[in-house]
């Protein structure tokens, strides 16, 4: 985030960690950043609800184990104040309208378990750093998280990328057609011929059932072999069988 992007004023930092002696270092490495500012600090999940939505700050660096609940707790319990309707509260005083959608939240912890970096994303972290990050690439990620970037160490990314593809639903689970370059080169007529084929007619039969020629069937379902690139019926009752088309 740059000055530019704050109207002058530099990026508002909150800490949460339950060790205070990290928490010293963290405000020593960022205290000598440019357009940082370090406004608050927690050592619990308690101490952290009660002191972001009071200093208002634009990125919060969030441990993820700690005693009482650790870093998904928090985001939990801020984002669903956030969230919440009703006016504003006493810390809004002089609060720029820009600030108004909340802190993004950057995790950072000693953990690169995949089961706590995704834990802590779906709950709404904008990223995640490891705690072996040097001072200058933690300013960076934090500057990266406030402009709206998604920020993760090289080898989490992939843990976030991996979850999501198999939590997605495949395009025929959410009610949309699959396309198939094959299939789809295959005209109506073709495909009704194509899945009689595939479930044991023979021309004649397949001619009587669609009121057309033994020749015309023919002529189909060598179109359908010369398409799907299939050599003879059984190999092409085999591939209408593993896209469904039987």
């Amino acid at each position: 985030m740059t000055d530019a992007d704050t109207g002058g004023r530099a990026c508002r930092v909150f800490l949460v960690d339950d060790h205070a002696v990290f928490r010293s270092g963290v405000r020593a490495e960022l205290g000598d950043q440019p357009g940082i500012e370090i406004v608050g600090e927690a050592g619990s999940v308690a101490e952290a609800v009660s002191g972001i939505p009071r200093t208002r700050p634009d990125v919060v660096l969030l441990d993820v184990h700690m005693p009482d609940g650790g870093g998904v707790a928090v985001l939990r319990a801020v984002l669903a104040v956030d969230a919440g309707p009703g006016d504003a509260g006493p810390g809004d005083a002089g609060r720029g309208d820009a600030d108004q959608s909340g802190p993004t939240f950057l995790a950072l912890s000693v953990s690169d378990a995949a089961e706590d970096v995704i834990a802590v994303i779906r709950a709404g972290a904008r990223g995640y750093v490891t705690k072996t990050i040097s001072g200058d690439e933690l300013a960076d990620a934090v500057r990266r998280v406030a402009d709206g970037d998604a920020v993760f160490s090289p080898r989490l990314a992939g843990f976030v990328l991996d979850a999501f593809a198999r939590a997605a639903p495949a395009p025929e689970e959410r009610g949309e057609p699959v396309h198939d370059p094959e299939v789809d080169s295959l005209t109506p007529r073709e495909k009704e011929v194509l899945r009689l084929l595939a479930r044991g007619y023979t021309y004649k039969e397949i001619a009587e059932e669609l009121f057309i020629s033994v020749k015309t069937v023919e002529t189909h379902a060598s179109n359908v072999l010369r398409k799907t690139q299939q050599s003879n019926r059984h190999a092409l009752t085999r591939w209408a069988q593993s896209r469904h088309l039987d």
